[in-house]
């Protein structure tokens, strides 16, 4: 039996008024708009969030490559500044010659005389080319004791000295660009009565 057939005649013709769609498929013309608007509503809502999740991520690439670009950029400049380094090292070894050649040399002596001051202008030239390159003297007598720039070799009682300053220099120290190539080695004062206990932190 077919739909028409078990439907009363007046039901079909109230059905042939309203002109509505009785398809199983169909659905009334206002619950179809309302239909639509729901999933049109729900594809912008997801689209919306899928937006939002790529600018994110766009966003926190683009800081990503900036502290990268910034890391790079810091590495180029420390590589350029301190490309000397190693170099920088082996020159103080020769520089220490010079310096304790003459403080061993013998004034008044004519030809040691001569020696003396070859010497001499030899390491004020050197001063000079490390000067230039940053390569700075660490001389600190009478200076406070500073554990990242100082190396104490042995700690005495001297009176009307500060404890904790320096008061003899074995070796200067050495800074390339405010970065240590060498400590100085040194001998600091300690309060009369004290232990000879070294604190290299003090």
């Amino acid at each position: 039996m077919s739909i028409d057939e078990a439907m009363p005649e007046s039901a079909l013709q109230q059905v042939e008024d309203t002109g509505q769609d009785t398809s199983p498929e169909g659905l009334p013309p206002d619950v179809m708009e309302i239909t639509s608007i729901e999933g049109l509503a729900k594809q912008l809502a997801e689209t919306s969030l899928k937006a939002q999740d790529n600018w994110d991520k766009w966003v926190r690439s683009q800081a990503e490559f900036e502290n990268f670009k910034r890391r790079t950029e810091k590495d180029l400049q420390n590589a350029h500044k301190y490309a000397l380094e190693k170099f920088a090292r082996e020159l103080l070894m020769v520089m220490d010659s010079l310096e304790l050649g003459i403080k061993a040399s013998t004034p008044g002596l004519s030809e040691v005389e001569k020696l003396r001051e070859g010497m001499e202008l030899t390491l004020k030239q050197l001063e000079a080319v490390f000067e230039k390159f940053g390569i700075l003297a660490i001389d600190p007598l009478g200076e406070k004791f500073n554990p990242d720039q100082h190396q104490a070799m042995a700690a005495q009682p001297v009176e009307n000295a500060e404890p904790n300053t320096v008061v003899k220099v074995f070796q200067k120290g050495y800074s390339l660009n405010d970065r240590l190539l060498r400590p100085a080695m040194v001998v600091i004062a300690q309060q009369v009565g004290e232990s000879t206990y070294i604190d290299q932190k003090a």
